[in-house]
């Protein structure tokens, strides 16, 4: 039995039949002419996440992704370094003193996994400070995402591979010149460290990465041109946060602040979060809110998750892959 089959046997009810229902109607909005964006909050990348989102932009079943900078330079730091990783099962026992301990052995935990500061963290700043350099010299401004595509391109990192490249979601997206939007990059490793090369001096322009704003501008754009009602883009959420929040915005500030009322909504709606519903939380807000936002319609399909995205996520893709 594939996967396919089976989760349709056994997952017929609660979050289960949630599950399925999205993911059918996944696949209901791309055999209809649609695109997909998908959203990367937490630390998706480090969950190993690529091995299927990488499969899933070979085979165009996304057209675009938005994610947050943890994300964007986690699959590099796992592609480089995945057997310096470490794996701690017992996270939740650990002491104050047991923290410390990885701290002096410069392994930055997240939740059971921790990523090793120099074979990962520091092999990608000794790249990426000479593609930042080399354009901050000749005056050049490029995103986030388009630095790490060069450096991918490049192939100077491939010496260090240490997982089969097919499962690298960023090596997928650098081959396919997929449009990423990271926004708020600044709240990343590589951010940081991209502060202290400007303090420093070895980058002179702090605007050699382009920001933000830039990143809504280009989304805009890149909006107005793929958005039909013939071809409708879905908006496929996993966690909360940032990476979903800003880039579903574009569509009201399209209608509202450029009065290009002719542009469609958001064609699909779907999110997997554990978030409960709270005051004021976006995490936690069930999709019928955004209508009140101008981001869904009242007939667009709307579905949410209430699980454990890396648990959830991958089921979801493999019905999506047909596997």
């Amino acid at each position: 039995m594939n996967v396919t089959n089976f989760l349709k046997h056994h997952y017929r009810h609660f979050n289960a039949a949630a599950l399925i229902d999205a993911a059918e109607g996944y696949n209901k909005h791309l055999a209809e002419g649609g695109k997909m964006m998908i959203t990367l909050a937490g630390a998706m990348s480090t969950a190993e996440m690529g091995i299927q989102l990488a499969e899933l932009i070979r085979q165009d079943k996304v057209q675009i992704i938005s994610c947050t900078g943890a994300n964007l330079e986690e699959d590099i730091f796992n592609l480089v370094a995945h057997d310096f990783y470490e794996r701690v099962p017992n996270y939740r026992d650990l002491t104050p003193a047991d923290e410390q301990a990885l701290l002096e052995r410069h392994m930055n935990r997240v939740t059971d996994t921790c990523i090793p500061e120099e074979e990962a963290m520091r092999r990608l700043e000794h790249s990426v400070l000479k593609f930042w350099e080399k354009a901050d010299k000749a005056g050049e401004r490029y995103f986030p995402h388009e630095f790490f595509y060069q450096i991918l391109k490049s192939g100077e990192l491939e010496q260090y591979y240490q997982i089969d490249p097919k499962d690298s979601w960023m090596l997928a997206a650098a081959e396919k010149n997929l449009p990423i939007i990271c926004p708020g990059w600044e709240d990343s490793t590589l951010g940081n460290i991209f502060a202290g090369h400007v303090i420093s001096g070895d980058v002179k322009n702090v605007h050699t990465v382009r920001t933000g704003i830039e990143y809504m501008i280009y989304l805009a754009e890149w909006y107005t041109q793929q958005a039909t009602e013939e071809s409708k883009v879905g908006f496929f959420q996993i966690g909360g946060g940032i990476a979903g929040d800003f880039p579903i915005c574009v569509v009201p500030m399209l209608h509202q602040d450029l009065q290009r009322t002719s542009v469609p909504l958001w064609g699909y709606f779907c999110q997997i979060s554990d978030s409960t519903t709270s005051y004021g939380s976006y995490s936690g807000a069930v999709p019928n809110e955004k209508i009140t936002w101008g981001k869904l319609g009242q007939d667009t399909p709307k579905y949410i998750i209430e699980s454990d995205a890396t648990i959830v996520a991958p089921l979801v893709f493999a019905m999506v892959l047909g596997q």
